[in-house]
């Protein structure tokens, strides 16, 4: 699409060329318009093999790097530690030449900061940050929303009422979607209750499957999880075809359905590409510079295609666990009686609409201790999700501090 446009552009500024020249007696050389190149960098927290976040990124990569081959040429560092983020964005712009540098991970932050006011001449983006400045903007596909629908399947599911889910970093993203995943859970199973363990790393599968396994132990039949690879689902896949224990699990980030084909679910899925598309057309035609990125934060969810429900592309729900979640009914003070099959698609048309219907965080909400925290009818704001750090008042676990 973008390729298209950029192919008008160019035909209409050779075509009002050449009509100047047939206004003017002086001969004219018409030459084709030059486009210009752009680099953009990316760097990366994780290995691209991780079929998780870091994955998902590369994916993206690609897609930009093929979509606008005429134009854009990319380069990437992996599993790159926060701590040696100073070094690769300097060696980025000093060494390689780059015009835009995305940096993809939480903890890079206050060094994307810095690196814009070092080199004021250049564009950064930095992903699931708050910070901004003239020349460092912010990007996130989000995904709250598809962890709320995760959880109205894991609350159908469940047959000890046990819930659990493998976290990464007690940071406010993962907070955010542990609890919209509970608010699901507890929209259907009001007395289930989701456990919660941390790794501390965003990426360790050994570290993952141990605390599946335990989780498992204790009694918890449904997972969900913060973890780029498909550890937790291999898990539940092996319980189940295996150990004749039933496990349902739901992927993350990237597809995994073959990883677990009788365990996995759903899951959320995202298209990167959707936001580096836009990020990096808008450079090119100037909409955006090192001057006015101050105030650039995108925040894409289901209305701006950013997400996908699924374990699989074009897969919501795997076709195994279909009949059993016709099977569990509900009822809901607006809809009605309906199945949670039906109630997880209707709150997807939902949220996809442009003015968004429903929204999972919508009040009352009260977290662990009690307190009320979303008041009855009121929607929790961006700034309210994005700082969030409480649990809601179904999780067992509590936040490292």
């Amino acid at each position: 699409m973008y390729r298209k446009r950029l192919l008008l552009i160019i035909a209409v500024i050779t075509a009002l060329t050449l009509l100047a020249a047939c206004a003017t007696p002086t001969p004219v050389v018409v030459e084709k318009p030059v486009i210009k190149k752009i680099k953009a960098a990316f760097i990366y927290v994780g290995p691209i093999g991780d079929y998780g976040w870091t994955h998902a990124h590369d994916v993206g990569r690609k897609y930009v790097q093929a979509e606008f081959k005429d134009w854009l040429e990319t380069v990437y560092a992996e599993s790159v530690p926060e701590a040696d983020a100073p070094r690769y964005l300097d060696r980025f712009v000093v060494e390689e030449k780059a015009d835009v540098v995305f940096t993809t991970s939480f903890g890079f932050m206050d060094a994307t900061i810095e690196a814009g006011k070092k080199y004021p001449d250049k564009i950064f983006f930095h992903c699931s940050g708050y910070k901004r400045a003239k020349n460092v903007g912010t990007y996130f596909a989000e995904l709250y929303q598809l962890y709320y629908l995760n959880g109205l399947m894991a609350g159908a599911l469940t047959k000890s009422g046990k819930v659990g889910y493998v976290a990464a970093h007690p940071i406010p993203e993962v907070v955010r979607h542990i609890n919209a995943f509970a608010l699901g859970v507890k929209e259907v199973n009001p007395n289930a209750k989701v456990d919660v363990r941390w790794l501390f790393s965003w990426y360790d599968p050994a570290k993952a499957r141990e605390a599946a396994e335990a989780m498992i132990a204790d009694g918890v039949d449904v997972l969900a999880f913060t973890e780029d690879s498909p550890a937790v689902i291999q898990v539940g896949e092996e319980y189940t075809t295996k150990k004749g224990k039933p496990i349902y699990t739901f992927s993350h980030y990237s597809p995994m359905l073959q990883y677990g084909p009788n365990s996995a679910v759903s899951g959320q899925l995202v298209h990167w590409e959707k936001i580096y598309e836009d990020i990096l057309m808008k450079i090119y035609l100037g909409v955006y510079n090192n001057q006015n990125l101050e105030n650039v934060d995108y925040w894409w969810l289901l209305k701006e295609g950013a997400v996908e429900l699924g374990a699989e592309f074009g897969k919501p729900i795997n076709p195994k666990f279909e009949d059993a979640l016709k099977a569990v009914k509900v009822k809901d003070p607006v809809l009605g009686e309906i199945s949670v099959y039906d109630l997880v698609f209707k709150r997807l048309e939902q949220m996809k609409e442009p003015t968004v219907l429903f929204d999972p965080f919508t009040g009352p909400i009260y977290d662990q201790d009690g307190k009320l925290r979303i008041e009855p009818g009121r929607r929790a704001s961006h700034d309210e999700l994005w700082t969030i750090d409480w649990f809601v008042d179904n999780i067992v676990a509590k936040i490292p501090k």
